[in-house]
């Protein structure tokens, strides 16, 4: 009769310490939830199925009624070796949040997939769970971005999308608009390979017209070959006619895209938002000079430390491979 009441007391104190203060209790006659089932309001804190809570627990048993350890956990289901287990945790637990925190403070854009994808270049072999864990714990979180625009819609169906299949397959060019400072205008004409993600050229300045968009894709035709297609927007200095004259001079092909249907060049337009959340929403640019420094920094950071998750979280253009046992770990 006594080891029964005091098994009694024991299941009670350590279900009290699990529901808490204020929970409404089980009513007379077994009516309300039972031990396996969470409490109707939805206040439960849960079962106590990981070790370290099982360690509060007892601990709170003995603190209350006073037994010993062996009685606590024979009581409770809890082996007296991992009740007495110090947890050790990681060796490098300190370090890899001190990482965590400094990459997300750094791109505060950039979510828990994409750190995890940035530590493992920088030689950490760690999973985005345990990058997870320690970005709930630490509090981390990417700001809300702004609230979509509502989705335009191609009626007539006719476009045949044009899919990149390897490098220089399909390259995609597109204008994008701030201001600096003073509240004056500058573009942005940005350059992307379809296929391997790369931003090929973002050229600045106050005003960008057709021929401003010939000299950027003369370098770049210079530099790398011309590619097979270009796909753009139908905008006045994509479909000038001496635009496309010396496109097909060089033997390249234009994909333009439908009109109002700016998803069929996704590639170019995703890149457009990385570009503006990741760094123009970002900066205030005092000069114009000042805005072609940082928007060219920022594309070689793009091409070859940011992550890109179509190609497994590894940048577009890495400028060496190293092997993954000789990367040196961040400080």
């Amino acid at each position: 009769m006594a080891e029964t009441l005091w098994r009694d007391a024991a299941v009670a104190a350590c279900s009290s310490e699990r529901v808490g203060e204020g929970e409404p209790a089980t009513a007379a006659g077994g009516v309300g939830p039972d031990v396996g089932q969470a409490d109707l309001d939805g206040s439960s804190k849960g079962k106590l199925l990981s070790p370290s809570r099982r360690r509060k627990c007892i601990d709170h048993v003995r603190q209350e009624l006073g037994v010993s350890e062996r009685r606590a956990c024979r009581t409770l289901g809890q082996h007296r070796s991992t009740q007495r287990k110090v947890p050790q945790g990681f060796a490098d637990e300190e370090r890899l949040t001190d990482d965590i925190i400094e990459l997300a403070d750094q791109y505060g854009r950039y979510g828990y997939r994409m750190v995890t994808g940035l530590l493992n270049n920088a030689g950490w072999h760690v999973n985005h769970k345990r990058v997870w864990r320690i970005w709930r714990r630490e509090g981390l979180k990417v700001p809300q971005k702004q609230k979509k625009k509502g989705r335009l819609w191609l009626n007539d169906g006719s476009c045949v999308r044009l899919r990149p299949e390897r490098p220089n397959h399909v390259w995609s060019y597109d204008f994008v608009q701030d201001r600096t400072a003073d509240g004056r205008v500058y573009r942005t004409l940005n350059i992307i390979d379809e296929y391997t993600r790369e931003a090929l050229m973002i050229r600045v300045d106050r005003k960008l017209n057709s021929t401003d968009v010939l000299d950027a894709l003369t370098d770049l035709f210079i530099l790398r070959g011309p590619p097979e297609y270009i796909r753009s927007d139908n905008g006045p200095e994509f479909i000038a006619q001496k635009v496309r004259d010396w496109i097909a001079a060089v033997g390249a092909k234009t994909a333009y895209i439908e009109p109002g249907s700016p998803w069929e060049n996704g590639y170019c337009e995703s890149f457009n938002a990385r570009l503006r959340d990741e760094l123009l929403n970002g900066e205030i640019f005092y000069s114009l000079k000042e805005a072609q420094i940082v928007i060219e920094e920022w594309r070689k950071h793009y091409n070859t430390v940011r992550p890109h998750s179509a190609l497994g979280y590894r940048p577009p253009a890495p400028e060496t491979i190293v092997p993954m046992d000789r990367r040196p770990a961040m400080h």
